[in-house]
């Protein structure tokens, strides 16, 4: 339960703000029609972070325990510095999403705006760190959930009132701890 928790938390905290999070905000503002994006936003979800876990859970079978703990120390530590940066949409990332209905609209956009994303890095240091893949899995999805939906349902009204500077501090904080955990774990050999 551990790795569910931790990763639900992480993810929730590294998603405000992110660019996922201003995209379930466009597509909001787009569509007015929130069942379809949430529906889309958890399918894209699973099955970019299914995958990321598989990766996580792959470094951690191919490397020893030592070697696993420094990558994801320093992993983490890059998703810490990562988070403090301010994410922003190009246009170009919804320019033509609009043609394929809400659903697919956000199920297509997501999962490519996940790709590379912060979360999803997250996502592989999670995996290889628990030995959970289920749990780490479940956890990133319902922790994006968490940090989607309401956007998706409160709109800009709510974006507004987030004090994204301290949520994005308290996230940088919590994967720096992490890091630091991971990085001691290298170290004496736990």
């Amino acid at each position: 339960m551990e790795a569910f928790w931790v990763s639900t938390g992480i993810v929730s905290l590294a998603e405000i703000g992110d660019k996922t999070q201003l995209l379930a905000l466009v597509l909001a503002a787009r569509f007015r029609r929130p069942w379809p994006i949430v529906w889309g936003i958890l399918v894209a979800t699973i099955a970019n972070h299914a995958f990321a876990g598989a990766v996580g859970e792959l470094a951690s079978n191919l490397l020893d325990d030592t070697w696993l703990h420094a990558v994801v120390a320093v992993s983490f530590l890059i998703v810490a510095a990562w988070t403090l940066i301010p994410d922003k949409l190009d246009d170009g990332d919804t320019a033509s999403i609009g043609r394929y209905g809400a659903f697919m609209a956000t199920l297509v956009a997501f999962f490519l705006a996940e790709m590379g994303d912060k979360t999803q890095i997250a996502t592989v240091v999670l995996a290889a760190q628990f030995d959970a893949y289920v749990m780490v899995v479940i956890g990133t999805t319902v922790g994006m959930m968490l940090a989607n939906v309401p956007v998706v349902f409160l709109g800009h009204a709510a974006a507004e009132r987030v004090p994204l500077q301290l949520i994005r501090t308290v996230a940088a904080v919590a994967f720096l701890l992490l890091g630091i955990y991971a990085g001691w774990m290298a170290l004496t050999g736990g």
